[in-house]
């Protein structure tokens, strides 16, 4: 069984229509498709059908998180390590989400709805596969290649850190512990970068943010320029984590999911030997130039 990246986030939206214009405009995702509730979005570098899928509902936040694996055939595998692990999982045919193949889905310890996939239309990135350009000339917005990471809430945060390793397989790069060892946030990673999700403490099936990658950290500053001619406010940044080494920006989409775009960090080995933060050393793991933690993250953090 092998998961290498994640694949994909599903979040609500009271405004369809209005956040669909948000992140083809501003944050300058692709719209590769849409039906009677949902929008399909994704990076403009990314091959598959999409990374992000808006859905119709009366209240913000996640609906699901995918990650996708290597084989049609590591579906059975992991149906059989869940329900071990006390998880009910449910078989989802293919073309249930559009363009999705055959997946499983289960609810984790952590009260969110997980899938995992392994095959997913491939819509390419508007370049040839000949002697391309280095990147499509209608770029709009801020325009992400692909998606980075997501970092999600839960009430046990040592728990969600024993599934994501014991059961999916996911190596953690780093931490932050109390005092006395008491785990506050964990990173976990299957692509080699700092991390493919996290979790932090707050309430079981929260998103905290879902985060798109962004080549350099000059485009994270300008990032935050194109967010402020289109009037949307900063959240946190532009700054640097102490965790992961990550330049980044924080900002809200029009109904309340917070959104990242970030850069740098580094790339880990099969043998990466876990970082750990104390608690004493948060405002500089959260935010290295602040050296503090921001009035917004602090409920989540303290």
């Amino acid at each position: 069984m092998a998961i290498f990246r994640l694949g994909h986030v599903e979040v609500r939206t009271p405004d369809l229509e209005l956040c669909a214009a948000y992140y083809t405009e501003v944050l300058g995702l692709r719209e590769v498709a849409r039906d009677e509730n949902h929008v399909y979005l994704k990076g403009w570098d990314e091959q598959d059908h999409h990374s992000l899928m808006l859905t119709g509902a009366n209240r913000y936040g996640l609906e699901h998180v995918a990650f996708k694996t290597e084989s049609i055939n590591d579906l059975e595998d992991y149906e059989t390590t869940l329900e071990r692990y006390g998880c009910t999982v449910e078989r989802i045919a293919a073309g249930t989400e559009l363009g999705q193949g055959d997946a499983i889905r289960f609810d984790s310890p952590t009260g969110h709805t997980m899938e995992i996939y392994a095959q997913m239309e491939k819509v390419g990135n508007g370049l040839p596969l000949f002697n391309p350009p280095p990147m499509p000339m209608d770029l709009v917005g801020i325009a992400p290649p692909r998606l980075d990471h997501c970092l999600l809430t839960t009430e046990n945060v040592p728990d969600a850190a024993r599934f994501m390793s014991e059961v999916l397989g996911f190596r953690l790069t780093e931490q932050l512990v109390t005092n006395e060892g008491y785990q506050l946030i964990v990173f976990f990673e299957r692509s080699r970068q700092p991390h493919d999700i996290a979790f932090t403490r707050g309430a079981n099936g929260g998103l905290h943010h879902f985060a798109y990658w962004l080549d350099s950290w000059s485009e994270v500053g300008r990032a935050a320029d194109i967010l402020r001619m289109n009037g949307i406010d900063i959240d946190v940044g532009p700054t640097r984590h102490g965790i992961t080494r990550g330049h980044t920006i924080y900002f809200f989409d029009p109904v309340g999911n917070r959104n990242e775009v970030f850069t740098g960090g580094y790339k880990t080995d099969t043998d990466w030997e876990t970082i750990t933060w104390t608690e004493d050393q948060l405002g500089k793991a959260l935010f290295y130039y602040e050296n503090r933690v921001i009035d917004s993250f602090v409920s989540i953090y303290t």
